[in-house]
C-alpha cells in the first residue's frame, strides 16, 4: 500500500511539473521585450548607440534590427543590405571591416583598402586612373590612415621643394589625386616657381630688363610647361626684314629669363 502511494505521488508530481513547464513556456512566448529590456544584458551596445548611433539611434531601435533573440532566432544579427541598398557601396561584403553598426559613422580603416573606398569616392578614382602617379598605386588608407576623413600633410611622405615652402603651398600647384597635373592661379608667387626652376629664377632676378619685374605666371599662364610666344606680348617690334632674317627671337635675345641687353 505504501509503495502504491509513493508511485501515485511521483506520478502526480510529474504531471504537475509538466503542466508548470507548459504554462511557463506559453507565458514566455507571449512576453514582449522592450528596448529597455535589451539594456539589462547588453550594456556596451546601447552606450555606443547613445554616443554616436547616427540614424541607427534616431530612426530605428534595437528591436527593428534584431527582430528575434537567440536561441529561438539563431540569425538575430541582420545583414546590412536588409536596409541599405541602391549603390555600389552597399553591395560590398564584410561591412564591419570599416563600420561598427552601433556607431556606423565612426569609420575605422584597417588593412589595405581601395576598392571599398572608391565605391563612394568616384571622382577621386577617376583622377587617379586618368593621371597615373605613385598615388595611383597605393591603398587609399596608406595616406588616409586609420580614421575616415583623415587628410595627412604632404610632408609626411614628401620633402618640400625648398626650405621656404610650407604645407599650404603644396595645393597651389598640386592636386593630391592627380599630383603630376600642375595648375596654378594668376596670383602664384615667383618664389614657389623658383623652388623647382632655380636657374631660370636666378637669371631673371639678375636681369636688368623689364622682365625682371614680371611674375612667372604672367607669361606661363594656367598650365605648367606652357611657353608663350614672344609676340604674345611684343607683337613684331622690328622691321619685317629683321624678322624674316631672324625668325627665332632667341637668335639675338637669348632666353626670356636672360635677355641680351642691346
Amino acid at each position: 500500500m505504501q509503495k502504491q502511494s509513493v508511485t501515485y505521488l511521483s506520478t502526480l508530481l510529474a504531471v504537475l511539473f509538466c503542466g508548470l513547464m507548459i504554462f511557463a513556456g506559453s507565458a514566455l512566448a507571449e512576453t514582449v521585450l522592450s528596448v529597455d529590456d535589451c539594456a539589462k544584458c547588453h550594456e556596451l551596445q546601447p552606450r555606443e548607440i547613445d554616443e554616436a548611433g547616427a540614424a541607427h539611434k534616431d530612426a530605428i531601435d534595437c528591436l527593428e534590427c534584431h527582430t528575434g533573440h537567440r536561441p529561438s532566432s539563431p540569425a538575430n544579427i541582420p545583414a546590412c543590405s536588409v536596409c541599405h541598398s541602391g549603390t555600389t557601396h552597399y553591395e560590398l561584403e564584410s561591412c564591419m571591416i570599416c563600420h561598427n553598426p552601433h556607431q556606423p559613422m565612426r569609420i575605422v580603416l584597417e588593412g589595405d583598402l581601395k576598392a571599398e573606398c572608391l565605391t563612394c569616392h568616384t571622382e577621386q578614382n577617376e583622377q587617379l586612373v586618368a593621371n597615373p602617379s605613385a598615388h595611383t598605386d597605393v591603398a587609399c588608407n596608406f595616406c588616409h590612415a586609420d580614421t575616415h576623413g583623415a587628410i595627412p600633410a604632404c610632408s609626411v611622405c614628401h620633402d618640400a621643394h625648398s626650405d621656404q615652402m610650407v604645407q599650404d603651398d603644396c595645393a597651389t600647384c598640386h592636386e593630391v589625386h592627380q599630383p603630376m597635373v600642375l595648375n596654378y592661379s594668376d596670383s602664384t608667387q615667383n618664389i614657389l616657381c623658383a623652388a623647382c626652376h632655380e636657374d631660370a629664377n636666378d637669371q631673371l632676378m639678375a636681369s636688368k630688363t623689364l622682365h625682371h619685374d614680371v611674375t612667372c605666371v604672367t607669361c606661363h599662364t594656367d598650365t605648367h610647361k606652357m611657353v608663350p610666344q614672344c609676340s604674345d606680348c611684343h607683337d613684331l617690334p622690328h622691321a619685317a626684314g629683321i624678322h624674316a632674317k631672324f625668325p627665332e627671337c632667341g637668335s639675338c635675345h637669348n632666353t626670356a629669363h636672360d635677355l641680351n641687353n642691346f
